[in-house]
């Protein structure tokens, strides 16, 4: 029986730290910043399901924050996150 969107929410599914220059591709669907992170996207870096994600090219995730959404690759440029599978 399949769990549904809770359990996916709530990490069940595990995840993989992203430490520094790193990437992961996969299917995503929350990335948790550990600590002050600076996404790339420009290029499809970090790619997914939400319109205009390029302009999220070289911002920096805060501490604590976390963005939503399906992702199939999550690069970062500097920081930790933890990018949690769908």
């Amino acid at each position: 029986m399949p769990r549904g969107d809770s359990y996916s929410l709530q990490g069940q599914q595990g995840g993989i730290v992203l430490t520094g220059a790193d990437s992961a591709t996969g299917s995503f669907r929350w990335i948790q910043a550990i600590e002050d992170s600076v996404l790339l996207t420009d290029t499809g870096e970090t790619a997914g399901n939400l319109a205009d994600i390029i302009n999220l090219d070289g911002k920096t995730l805060p501490a604590g924050a976390g963005l939503g959404g399906i992702f199939t690759k999550v690069q970062i440029s500097s920081g930790t996150v933890v990018a949690y599978y769908a």
